[in-house]
């Protein structure tokens, strides 16, 4: 659900704009035309692009542990060759 204030009531009374922003985006708008949107956080992060990471949704669990040891790699090296 959208909900459209004036730049006076978003003046006036931002807790009623804070809260009507939980529901769904807010336009805040300026002479009749739309100049600003207002709208959770949990909205813009899904917009950005800034959800979970690949590690969140692999252990949701932030006091989960667990040991992790790669193998070292074994490289031999030579001399280089000029010829």
């Amino acid at each position: 659900m959208t909900a459209t204030f004036t730049s006076r009531e978003f003046n006036r009374d931002p807790g009623s704009i804070k809260r009507a922003a939980l529901s769904g985006p807010v336009f805040i708008t300026d002479r009749n035309k739309p100049s600003l949107v207002v709208m959770a956080i949990k909205d813009y992060e899904r917009l950005a692009g800034r959800g979970m990471s690949l590690l969140d949704v692999l252990m949701p669990d932030d006091d989960q542990d667990f040991d992790f040891e790669p193998p070292k790699a074994r490289l031999a090296s030579r001399p280089a060759e000029l010829d």
